[in-house]
Formats: C-alpha cells, sequence, structure tokens
C-alpha cells in the first residue's frame, strides 16, 4: 500500500554560488564527492540531491526541523548507478511510525537544463 508520495522540481543555478561550508551542512561527503567528480554538472547533481531530499520530506509528511537534519535524507548509488535514497535519524523515525520496518522507497530523478526533479514513493509491504 502507498502511504506517502512527495514531488520536487529545482533550478540548479541556485547551487552555483553556494559556499563549501554551505554544500558541507546540507550534503553528505559521498554526495560531494559524487558530484564534484563530474565538476561540469556539479550544480545540476547538487540539484538532484536537494530535490530528492524535498521529495521525501513530503513523502513522509514533514520538514526540516528540529527532528529531521539536512543529513538524514542522502543519495547513494549501487553498483548499477541507480539512485537509491539512505534515510537516517529522525527521518528513519518518521519512516517507520509511517510504514513499519518494511518500507519500501521508489525514487526517481530527471534533470533537463536547469531544472532538476525527483519524485518518492514510500510503500508499506
Amino acid at each position: 500500500m502507498i502511504v506517502g508520495i512527495g514531488i520536487d522540481l529545482v533550478e540548479s543555478g541556485r547551487f552555483l554560488d553556494w559556499s563549501a561550508f554551505k554544500k558541507q551542512r546540507i550534503f553528505t561527503k559521498k554526495e560531494l564527492e559524487y558530484a564534484d567528480a563530474d565538476n561540469a554538472n556539479a550544480e545540476k547533481h547538487l540539484a538532484n540531491f536537494w530535490a530528492v531530499r524535498e521529495a521525501c520530506l513530503k513523502a513522509l509528511g514533514t520538514g526540516f526541523g528540529e527532528d529531521i537534519a539536512f543529513s538524514d535524507i542522502s543519495v547513494i548509488h549501487d553498483d548499477n548507478g541507480c539512485p537509491e535514497i539512505l534515510i537516517a535519524g529522525g527521518a528513519k523515525a518518521k519512516l517507520k511510525e509511517l510504514a513499519g520496518t518494511t518500507a519500501k522507497i521508489h525514487l526517481s530523478i530527471t534533470d533537463q537544463e536547469n531544472f532538476s526533479a525527483a519524485i518518492v514513493v514510500i510503500e508499506k509491504q
């Protein structure tokens, strides 16, 4: 049963002028390394990662704040390069409250020109 759906659209140009400090506060070390490995498109990767965070929060029915930190939701890639959501901390507690321990998270990311979008569906199995 689907218990949460979230979508987000973000303009990648907003990440061009972010300081290293701000990026390190928002994104994980692995995400920054992934973005930096494709220097020509680094801001697009960061926009993708940001869109995933926002879409996931919407699917969880919450936002960033006292209980959920920026680092609680991050993007990793499997051996085939497919993106997956890694959830920790307060976000993990909210996921467990929403879908129990059998939750499955579906993720789709797309980008074109200056925009990135992500869709997150949370399924209770």
